[in-house]
């Protein structure tokens, strides 16, 4: 063992070992839980609303690790990613782009007429707070409306990921000819800036769940067979720390699964400069690089992009248990949507332009990587 690796390896145990290992004791055990703001942060516990009323609502990034056993993930956690000793798995992206009639031919199906409809009834929802009713109701709704996109191609999958709060991850598997998987990923939860709070979550993440739902209807009506496994996944419990991605992606490391590139979409609904962002951190770069092509060749001709820190969404669960992963967004964060996390996320703030933007990505993005 080199000397650097064996120093980055004991600072990252000690980083591990640094966490706490029991809650206070002023509150009761079951109501906490533990959670990260940092690769130094060791862990604090916290109530279930006090995640929501004092770090998402004043736009504190987090992590929930309370479940996580994973050593070789807590470590990744732990460690910044210019020093993570850690690789994502090793893939190669093609420099040019080659199915391009094929996509463009699915593209010009796209339209704003369904995610109109969808945001409607996703915003009409009191709040998707995950561990509401109104959340469950929502997710109860959304595998229908899911079921019903997916019919006309009776080779697809619908299925649930049971969580430890009611409101399941729900996973679309389009099979392929290979097992190795293309994965795009959208939070469906919401939060109004409490657990109570009015949450319409119009843009976040409202926005993103209509777009991956448009691109799986033109997918799934086409009957399009692709070389590698499609999946359609659609998180609970974002707002909580991470809680369904990092479950979902936890379970695929455990099982051995491949993936070959994840892209999450969290909020695609507002943007004043009117281009797709692509954030950089806690990506893979390669990915990240293939991303922009995509989004060159059929998401406008250009892009922006940004960073957006610790824990921000469910690419990090992605890039925590050692997968490819890209961030895709409506805009930057200095010019992001100002109403998120608040009642004020409403239906009436979103860009129905920006989402079809987004889901002509989606669409390019699946058919061209369902080839790598």
């Amino acid at each position: 063992m080199h000397l650097s690796t064996l120093l980055r390896t004991l600072l990252t145990l000690s980083l591990v070992a640094a966490i706490p290992s029991s809650p206070r004791s002023d509150v009761a055990t079951e109501e906490l839980r533990l959670i990260k703001t940092s690769e130094a942060d060791p862990g604090v516990w916290v109530t279930e609303d006090q995640k929501i009323e004092d770090y998402v609502a004043k736009g504190i990034y987090f992590i929930d690790i309370t479940d996580i056993k994973n050593e070789t993930t807590l470590a990744r956690l732990s460690t910044v990613p210019e020093e993570a000793h850690i690789q994502a798995r090793a893939v190669t992206y093609p420099s040019a782009l080659s199915h391009t009639t094929e996509a463009n031919t699915l593209i010009a199906q796209l339209t704003t007429t369904g995610p109109k409809s969808w945001l409607q009834t996703l915003t009409d929802f009191y709040n998707r707070y995950y561990r509401s009713t109104y959340g469950t109701q929502a997710g109860t709704w959304l595998l229908s409306q899911i079921k019903t996109i997916a019919a006309p191609n009776s080779a697809i999958t619908v299925s649930t990921f049971a969580h430890s709060f009611s409101q399941p991850s729900i996973i679309v598997k389009i099979p392929g000819t290979s097992s190795n998987l293309i994965i795009v990923g959208a939070h469906y939860d919401s939060t109004g800036g409490s657990s109570t709070a009015r949450g319409p979550g119009a843009d976040d993440n409202g926005s993103g769940v209509v777009t991956q739902l448009d691109a799986l209807r033109v997918i799934a009506a086409s009957g399009f067979k692709p070389k590698n496994t499609i999946e359609f996944h659609f998180y609970a419990g974002e707002e909580g720390g991470l809680l369904g991605s990092q479950a979902v992606m936890a379970n695929y490391a455990s099982a051995g699964k491949t993936i070959l590139a994840f892209v999450c979409q969290d909020m695609t609904g507002y943007s004043p400069s009117g281009k797709v962002s692509v954030y950089t951190d806690y990506s893979d770069s390669g990915l990240v690089s293939y991303v922009r092509k995509v989004v060159v060749q059929y998401a406008g001709g250009s892009y922006t992009t940004d960073t957006c820190g610790y824990g921000c969404s469910d690419h990090a669960s992605a890039y925590a248990n050692g997968f490819p992963a890209a961030y895709v967004c409506d805009e930057v964060i200095k010019t992001s949507s100002p109403y998120i996390h608040s009642p004020n996320d409403a239906y009436s703030t979103v860009s129905f332009d920006a989402v079809l933007r987004h889901s002509k990505f989606t669409v390019g993005f699946l058919i061209e990587a369902s080839y790598l």
